[in-house]
Protein backbone atom coordinates (compact mmCIF):
# COMPACT_ATOMS: atom_id res chain seq x y z
CA UNK A 1 0.00 0.00 0.00
CA UNK A 2 3.01 2.49 -0.37
CA UNK A 3 5.91 3.48 1.27
CA UNK A 4 7.36 1.32 3.90
CA UNK A 5 9.30 2.91 7.02
CA UNK A 6 11.95 0.85 8.94
CA UNK A 7 13.52 1.47 12.01
CA UNK A 8 15.59 -1.00 14.01
CA UNK A 9 16.95 -0.66 17.72
CA UNK A 10 17.50 -2.49 20.62
CA UNK A 11 14.68 -4.71 22.58
CA UNK A 12 14.46 -3.67 26.39
CA UNK A 13 13.98 -6.94 27.62
CA UNK A 14 15.34 -8.96 25.03
CA UNK A 15 18.61 -7.41 24.96
CA UNK A 16 18.01 -8.14 20.93
CA UNK A 17 18.43 -6.21 17.78
CA UNK A 18 15.02 -6.08 16.78
CA UNK A 19 13.80 -4.18 13.61
CA UNK A 20 10.27 -2.47 12.91
CA UNK A 21 8.97 -2.28 9.15
CA UNK A 22 5.43 -0.08 8.81
CA UNK A 23 3.39 0.01 6.02
CA UNK A 24 -0.52 1.66 5.53
CA UNK A 25 -3.11 -0.56 5.16
CA UNK A 26 -6.54 0.14 3.64
CA UNK A 27 -9.11 1.98 5.87
CA UNK A 28 -10.54 -0.12 8.14
CA UNK A 29 -7.57 -3.11 8.48
CA UNK A 30 -7.20 -1.50 12.16
CA UNK A 31 -2.86 -1.98 13.72
CA UNK A 32 -1.61 -5.20 12.87
CA UNK A 33 1.59 -6.91 14.08
CA UNK A 34 2.96 -9.37 12.24
CA UNK A 35 5.74 -12.08 13.48
CA UNK A 36 7.05 -14.37 10.80
CA UNK A 37 3.67 -13.83 8.87
CA UNK A 38 1.01 -14.49 11.88
CA UNK A 39 -0.71 -11.70 12.07
CA UNK A 40 -1.40 -10.31 15.45
CA UNK A 41 -4.01 -7.04 15.94
CA UNK A 42 -3.51 -4.54 18.23
CA UNK A 43 -6.48 -5.38 20.10
CA UNK A 44 -7.03 -6.11 23.60
CA UNK A 45 -7.69 -9.22 22.76
CA UNK A 46 -3.96 -10.34 22.15
CA UNK A 47 -3.37 -9.08 25.26
CA UNK A 48 -0.61 -11.37 26.89
CA UNK A 49 0.33 -11.20 30.96
CA UNK A 50 3.89 -9.68 31.28
CA UNK A 51 5.83 -7.59 33.91
CA UNK A 52 6.81 -4.21 32.80
CA UNK A 53 5.37 -3.89 29.36
CA UNK A 54 2.43 -4.87 26.86
CA UNK A 55 3.06 -7.45 25.41
CA UNK A 56 0.62 -9.04 21.88
CA UNK A 57 0.51 -12.56 21.40
CA UNK A 58 -1.08 -14.75 18.84
CA UNK A 59 -0.25 -18.34 18.00
CA UNK A 60 3.15 -18.50 18.33
CA UNK A 61 3.83 -15.13 17.86
CA UNK A 62 4.46 -12.48 20.53
CA UNK A 63 5.67 -9.04 20.81
CA UNK A 64 6.96 -7.58 23.72
CA UNK A 65 6.78 -3.53 24.21
CA UNK A 66 4.13 -2.21 21.59
CA UNK A 67 3.16 0.59 24.25
CA UNK A 68 5.52 3.59 22.84
CA UNK A 69 4.83 2.54 19.31
CA UNK A 70 1.45 2.33 19.63
CA UNK A 71 1.21 5.88 21.48
CA UNK A 72 2.68 7.41 18.40
CA UNK A 73 0.17 5.59 15.95
CA UNK A 74 -2.19 6.32 18.56
CA UNK A 75 -0.91 10.45 19.17
CA UNK A 76 -0.67 10.96 14.96
CA UNK A 77 -3.74 9.82 14.59
CA UNK A 78 -2.68 6.98 12.01
CA UNK A 79 -5.28 3.96 12.11
CA UNK A 80 -4.28 1.54 9.73
CA UNK A 81 -1.38 0.05 9.58
CA UNK A 82 0.86 -3.09 9.30
CA UNK A 83 3.80 -3.51 11.57
CA UNK A 84 6.16 -6.10 11.10
CA UNK A 85 8.58 -6.97 13.84
CA UNK A 86 11.44 -9.37 13.53
CA UNK A 87 13.60 -9.90 17.36
CA UNK A 88 10.19 -10.49 19.28
CA UNK A 89 10.27 -6.81 20.45
CA UNK A 90 9.45 -3.50 19.55
CA UNK A 91 12.82 -1.55 19.79
CA UNK A 92 13.18 0.73 22.55
CA UNK A 93 15.25 3.46 20.99
CA UNK A 94 16.14 6.67 23.16
CA UNK A 95 13.53 5.48 25.55
CA UNK A 96 10.47 7.40 24.67
CA UNK A 97 8.21 7.86 21.57
CA UNK A 98 9.71 10.35 19.82
CA UNK A 99 12.13 8.82 16.89
CA UNK A 100 8.66 6.81 16.05
CA UNK A 101 7.01 10.49 15.59
CA UNK A 102 10.13 11.33 13.46
CA UNK A 103 9.70 8.30 11.16
CA UNK A 104 5.92 8.61 10.79
CA UNK A 105 5.02 12.54 10.91
CA UNK A 106 4.32 12.65 7.10
CA UNK A 107 1.47 9.41 7.69
CA UNK A 108 -1.12 11.40 10.14
CA UNK A 109 -3.15 14.02 11.18
CA UNK A 110 -1.47 14.77 14.42
CA UNK A 111 -3.94 14.03 17.05
CA UNK A 112 -5.66 11.20 18.42
CA UNK A 113 -8.83 9.41 16.19
CA UNK A 114 -11.79 9.88 17.94
CA UNK A 115 -15.12 7.61 17.75
CA UNK A 116 -18.32 7.54 20.29
CA UNK A 117 -18.17 8.80 23.53
CA UNK A 118 -17.53 7.10 27.00
CA UNK A 119 -21.49 7.60 28.70
CA UNK A 120 -21.39 6.35 31.77
CA UNK A 121 -18.21 6.01 34.46
CA UNK A 122 -15.69 2.86 34.22
CA UNK A 123 -13.41 2.91 36.94
CA UNK A 124 -10.94 0.11 37.80
CA UNK A 125 -9.62 0.26 41.21
CA UNK A 126 -6.49 -1.64 43.00
CA UNK A 127 -5.57 -0.31 46.55
CA UNK A 128 -5.18 3.32 46.24
CA UNK A 129 -4.27 3.08 42.65
CA UNK A 130 -7.26 3.28 39.81
CA UNK A 131 -7.88 4.31 36.13
CA UNK A 132 -11.06 5.28 34.59
CA UNK A 133 -13.08 6.37 31.86
CA UNK A 134 -15.75 9.33 32.70
CA UNK A 135 -18.03 10.97 30.38
CA UNK A 136 -16.55 14.50 28.71
CA UNK A 137 -17.30 17.11 26.47
CA UNK A 138 -13.81 17.18 24.80
CA UNK A 139 -10.95 14.28 24.98
CA UNK A 140 -8.30 14.58 28.37
CA UNK A 141 -6.12 12.39 29.70
CA UNK A 142 -5.01 12.95 33.15
CA UNK A 143 -2.12 10.98 34.79
CA UNK A 144 -0.77 11.08 38.32
CA UNK A 145 2.21 9.60 40.33
CA UNK A 146 3.58 9.59 43.35
CA UNK A 147 7.03 8.08 44.85
CA UNK A 148 7.55 9.56 48.32
CA UNK A 149 10.85 7.56 48.80
CA UNK A 150 12.28 8.92 45.79
CA UNK A 151 12.48 13.01 46.04
CA UNK A 152 13.42 13.86 42.89
CA UNK A 153 10.30 12.35 41.65
CA UNK A 154 8.29 12.80 44.12
CA UNK A 155 3.94 13.28 43.28
CA UNK A 156 3.40 15.01 39.88
CA UNK A 157 0.19 15.42 38.03
CA UNK A 158 -0.08 15.88 34.31
CA UNK A 159 -3.81 16.68 32.51
CA UNK A 160 -2.94 16.57 28.42
CA UNK A 161 -5.76 17.61 26.05
CA UNK A 162 -4.48 16.20 22.44
CA UNK A 163 -6.95 18.71 20.70
CA UNK A 164 -5.02 21.46 22.76
CA UNK A 165 -1.64 20.48 22.91
CA UNK A 166 0.63 18.64 20.39
CA UNK A 167 1.32 14.76 21.09
CA UNK A 168 4.94 14.97 19.66
CA UNK A 169 6.26 17.89 21.56
CA UNK A 170 3.87 17.84 24.93
CA UNK A 171 4.06 13.41 24.98
CA UNK A 172 6.37 11.79 22.93
CA UNK A 173 9.64 13.06 24.01
CA UNK A 174 9.43 11.57 27.64
CA UNK A 175 11.68 8.68 27.87
CA UNK A 176 11.25 5.83 30.23
CA UNK A 177 12.49 5.67 33.54
CA UNK A 178 13.39 3.25 36.60
CA UNK A 179 14.71 3.13 40.09
CA UNK A 180 18.15 2.14 41.14
CA UNK A 181 17.84 -0.17 43.50
CA UNK A 182 15.20 -2.11 41.49
CA UNK A 183 17.69 -3.09 38.05
CA UNK A 184 19.36 -5.53 39.55
CA UNK A 185 16.91 -7.69 40.37
CA UNK A 186 14.72 -6.98 37.21
CA UNK A 187 18.01 -7.89 35.42
CA UNK A 188 18.22 -11.46 37.27
CA UNK A 189 14.39 -12.07 36.46
CA UNK A 190 15.93 -12.08 32.82
CA UNK A 191 14.00 -8.65 32.29
CA UNK A 192 15.99 -5.32 31.20
CA UNK A 193 18.84 -6.73 28.83
CA UNK A 194 18.51 -3.98 26.76
CA UNK A 195 18.12 -1.00 29.49
CA UNK A 196 21.48 1.43 29.77
CA UNK A 197 21.64 5.11 30.91
CA UNK A 198 21.38 6.04 27.22
CA UNK A 199 17.52 4.59 26.86
CA UNK A 200 15.99 5.35 30.59
CA UNK A 201 16.17 7.71 32.92
CA UNK A 202 17.60 5.98 36.48
CA UNK A 203 16.30 7.96 39.47
CA UNK A 204 18.41 6.80 42.70
CA UNK A 205 17.11 7.51 46.28
CA UNK A 206 19.78 9.34 47.94
CA UNK A 207 21.49 10.82 44.18
CA UNK A 208 18.68 11.89 42.35
CA UNK A 209 19.24 11.58 38.62
CA UNK A 210 21.80 9.42 37.67
CA UNK A 211 21.78 10.51 34.30
CA UNK A 212 20.52 14.27 33.73
CA UNK A 213 19.41 16.50 32.16
CA UNK A 214 15.53 15.99 31.94
CA UNK A 215 13.88 16.52 28.91
CA UNK A 216 10.67 17.97 31.17
CA UNK A 217 10.94 18.46 34.90
CA UNK A 218 8.08 16.23 35.16
CA UNK A 219 9.16 14.10 32.43
CA UNK A 220 8.18 10.83 34.26
CA UNK A 221 4.64 11.37 34.57
CA UNK A 222 4.78 12.69 30.58
CA UNK A 223 6.14 8.88 29.97
CA UNK A 224 3.26 7.14 32.09
CA UNK A 225 1.09 8.95 29.96
CA UNK A 226 2.67 8.15 27.00
CA UNK A 227 2.42 4.04 28.55
CA UNK A 228 -1.64 5.08 29.08
CA UNK A 229 -2.44 6.45 25.72
CA UNK A 230 -0.45 3.26 23.69
CA UNK A 231 -2.27 0.64 25.91
CA UNK A 232 -5.34 2.89 25.24
CA UNK A 233 -4.48 2.83 21.76
CA UNK A 234 -5.66 -1.31 21.95
CA UNK A 235 -9.51 0.10 22.10
CA UNK A 236 -8.29 1.53 18.03
CA UNK A 237 -10.12 5.04 18.13
CA UNK A 238 -10.24 6.82 21.41
CA UNK A 239 -14.35 7.26 22.87
CA UNK A 240 -14.74 10.74 23.87
CA UNK A 241 -14.05 11.56 27.47
CA UNK A 242 -11.91 11.42 30.84
CA UNK A 243 -9.31 9.16 30.84
CA UNK A 244 -7.63 9.49 34.48
CA UNK A 245 -4.68 7.14 36.07
CA UNK A 246 -3.20 7.68 39.95
CA UNK A 247 -0.52 5.21 40.71
CA UNK A 248 -1.52 2.89 37.75
CA UNK A 249 0.64 0.67 35.39
CA UNK A 250 0.03 -1.53 32.36
CA UNK A 251 -2.09 -4.35 33.88
CA UNK A 252 -4.75 -1.60 35.12
CA UNK A 253 -4.39 0.07 32.14
CA UNK A 254 -5.35 -3.00 29.98
CA UNK A 255 -8.32 -3.75 32.65
CA UNK A 256 -10.11 -0.20 31.72
CA UNK A 257 -9.47 -1.03 28.13
CA UNK A 258 -10.81 -4.46 28.33
CA UNK A 259 -13.91 -3.31 30.32
CA UNK A 260 -14.51 -0.51 27.68
CA UNK A 261 -14.53 -2.57 24.94
CA UNK A 262 -17.00 -5.13 26.56
CA UNK A 263 -18.79 -2.17 27.07
CA UNK A 264 -18.74 -1.22 23.35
Amino acid sequence: MGERLTLSGVGLHTGQMCTVRLERLAPGKGRVFYVHQQPIPAQVSSVRPSHLCTTLAQGDGVIYTVEHLLAALVGLGIPDVAIEVTGGEVPLLDGSALPWVELLRAWGTGQPLVAGAVTEPVVVQEGDSFVCALPASELTLTYGIDFPDYPAIGRQWLTWMPGREDFGTFIAPARTFGLADQVAQLQSQGLLRGGSLANALVCDRERGWLNPPLRFADEPVRHKMLDFLGDLGLLGALPRGHFLAYKAGHRLHIQLVHRLTVAA
